[in-house]
């Protein structure tokens, strides 16, 4: 059989494809391996003595309209496709309001509770503006600049990684983050309030280590979320993850745990977390 230099062009060019696909993916996972913070000293200011609180009931209500807090899966859903146009506006004029206050001219716990919700209502956001979505694998969604408050352009990884990790330095506020995803701490049915929100972020930690997809183990090895692995900066070494876990598990679990001594390995489900997507995968 002669050479076929067609066959053999397109199969080159077929490999060389893959080969930058499979780069491309090995960069990604890298590139969010252990996710840095950066800390933003503009945001870093607060007003102890102003008693007030932000209003966040709109998006309250919002969340408590479409948030599926009884899943069977034990994931928190939300309903996507259900979300009517009214309510879209609803959500619009909520993220527009909160981008006219200056977050600094309120207590430090008002404005955790301001960035929380602002994080989870743009994310919500964006899902709805190019749903159906399966996945958000391949999003650059954190990047892009969504927002202005106080004349400030701000992206979701600015949020997170720039204002509300380091500042408050609180690793609880990773479970406060909804990424819109099965493999992410449940988005909850509330928004967050000066007043509820010690209460909702540790809710939301139990949740999510108490769930496979969180943390899953036997006495030879344990599966956690890639969640802590990225966000090893704020949760530490395996060490003080294990006491971490433990603290957060149902007590039957807690005893196995602080006694585990073997390796941690991780995986993560970047699945869109509607109620239609079953889990597990």
């Amino acid at each position: 059989m002669g050479f076929n230099k067609t066959w053999f062009s397109r199969s080159l060019k077929i490999s060389i494809l893959l080969v930058s696909v499979i780069s491309s993916m090995a960069f990604c996972h890298r590139a969010l391996a252990n996710i840095k913070t950066s800390y933003w000293p503009v945001w870093d200011k607060s007003n102890e003595s102003n008693y007030s609180s932000i209003n966040h009931r709109a998006f309250d209500q919002f969340l408590t309209t479409y948030v599926v807090s009884n899943h069977p899966s034990g994931i928190n859903r939300f309903r996507y496709a259900d979300v009517e146009r009214s309510d879209k506006k609803k959500l619009h004029n909520y993220i527009k309001h909160m981008a006219k206050l200056d977050p600094r001219d309120y207590s430090r716990n008002e404005q955790k509770a301001y960035w929380l919700n602002l994080y989870n209502a743009l994310t919500i956001q964006r899902i709805l503006q190019s749903y159906p979505i399966k996945s958000l694998a391949k999003s650059s969604i954190k990047r892009k600049h969504l927002i202005k408050v106080d004349g400030i352009k701000l992206s979701l990884a600015d949020i997170e990684n720039r204002i509300l990790r380091p500042i408050w330095q609180d690793h609880k506020v990773i479970f406060g983050l909804s990424c819109a995803t099965l493999g992410c701490p449940n988005i909850q049915s509330q928004a967050y309030t000066a007043r509820n929100m010690s209460k909702l972020l540790r809710k939301s930690a139990r949740e999510f280590i108490n769930h496979p997809r969180g943390l899953e183990f036997d006495r030879r090895s344990m599966e956690a979320s890639r969640i802590f692995d990225w966000y090893s900066a704020d949760f530490g070494d395996n060490k003080k993850l294990i006491k971490l876990f433990a603290h957060y598990a149902d007590d039957n679990k807690a005893l196995y745990l602080l006694g585990f001594k073997g390796d941690i390995n991780y995986a993560y489900d970047a699945r869109i977390n509607a109620p239609e997507v079953a889990w597990p995968q």
